[in-house]
């Protein structure tokens, strides 16, 4: 259960999510909260859910804000970044973790499915990417860290517009990695593998159990195992680190 004591590797850092009130993204901010950062998160659909998440995470004593925007819209990204600026001074670390997926074979993909995908996977990473570096670049620091999947890096069956838009993200960060680093501004990959979450809620126990079989750790991740690691690469740990992905698979990609 949340207390006011936290263990402090992010104390005085101010942290944006986007897709924070579900799934990983929920499981970024609540840990985020546990190690000291203030956090502004986006959401899109339940204001409750998100209120929930707030009311959860600021029982670690830090400012938490919930913001209703949609990171596939260039005006509301803009918008999003100067409010956070304002509201809490600077923005020290940007996740871009906001995606969605709309599976099916390439025979039967609509257009629609392919531009949703794009949109929200993809494009959202440029919006904010493009909007932060200001402020990261008057603040002469920051960290990037984009969420993609191991699905980027092999392919998949019935996702080919999803593992587009996560390998686009793969090299759009390490791009963004070598433009700014002189500025000591650091962008990394987050490429986890099956992780439970309501995306993972829909499968059957035989597909469950042959995904498993597959991980050489033998079980799905959670939310968490994700959280942990961005925590490295929004840390003052990982100040070397930069235009890497990091894996969190359990193995998978082995």
């Amino acid at each position: 259960m949340p207390n006011s004591i936290n263990m402090g590797l992010l104390n005085g850092k101010v942290a944006l999510i986007t897709g924070g009130s579900r799934g990983i993204g929920e499981a970024i901010v609540l840990k985020f909260a546990q190690e000291g950062a203030d956090i502004a998160f986006t959401y899109l659909s339940s204001d409750e859910k998100a209120q929930g998440v707030v009311r959860e995470a600021v029982n670690y004593g830090v400012k938490v804000i919930a913001y209703r925007s949609d990171a596939s819209d260039y005006q509301q990204a803009e918008k999003l970044i100067n409010d956070v600026t304002e509201a809490f001074g600077k923005i020290d670390i940007l996740i871009n973790n906001a995606g969605i997926t709309k599976d099916t074979l390439m025979l039967r993909m609509s257009e629609e499915h392919w531009d949703q995908v794009m949109d929200v996977n993809l494009k959202s990473v440029f919006n904010l990417t493009k909007h932060v570096l200001k402020p990261m670049m008057k603040n002469k620091s920051g960290s990037i860290i984009n969420m993609g999947s191991v699905v980027g890096v092999f392919g998949n069956a019935g996702q080919a517009n999803y593992a587009a838009s996560k390998a686009g993200i793969i090299g759009f960060s390490k791009s963004i990695a070598k433009e700014v680093g002189s500025r000591n501004i650091r962008c990394n990959v987050i490429a986890p593998g099956f992780i439970e979450t309501d995306m993972t809620h829909v499968l059957t126990e035989e597909q469950k159990k042959a995904y498993i079989d597959s991980i050489p750790l033998k079980r799905l991740g959670i939310g968490n195992d994700v959280a942990q690691a961005c925590v490295y690469l929004g840390s003052d740990m990982s100040t070397y680190v930069s235009g890497q992905v990091l894996s969190v698979c359990g193995g998978l990609n082995v």
